[in-house]
């Protein structure tokens, strides 16, 4: 599975981005799709995630009510819509991608360790 990332850039605190992720090869056996961040020095952090096949999401506490997660499953895309940005979510954004398993709560999909497969990066920079 290949997940190319693309919508970052530059913008001012307050602004808008919109991030998508354009999955290819078997893309069947996706099971949940996730975005991480990681900024410089720090390590790289959940930012949300869809379940595949149903989409229900789940987002991370910084991020809840900003963000937006969702997904075209006929373009095997997956989109992060971001409203009101802050300087603090300057980052590099992952997409990323978990193969069918055994059943959990979306809930349970927030650690690195448990995704398959991952894209490049896009970077996100938020002017003050």
């Amino acid at each position: 599975v290949q997940l190319p990332e693309s919508g970052g850039g530059l913008v001012q605190a307050a602004g808008s981005l919109r991030l998508s992720c354009a999955a290819s090869g078997r893309t069947s056996s996706i099971f949940v799709m996730g975005w991480f961040r990681q900024a410089p020095g720090m390590e790289r952090e959940f930012v949300a995630a869809v379940r595949w096949r149903f989409g229900s999401t789940y987002y991370a506490d910084p991020v809840k009510g900003r963000f937006t997660i969702s997904r075209d499953n006929a373009k095997s895309t997956v989109n992060l819509q971001m409203n009101g940005l802050k300087p603090e979510d300057t980052a590099v954004y992952y997409c990323a991608a978990k193969e069918a398993t055994t059943y959990r709560d979306i809930t349970y999909y927030t650690t690195v360790s448990l995704y398959d497969y991952w894209g490049q990066g896009t970077q996100v920079a938020v002017s003050s």
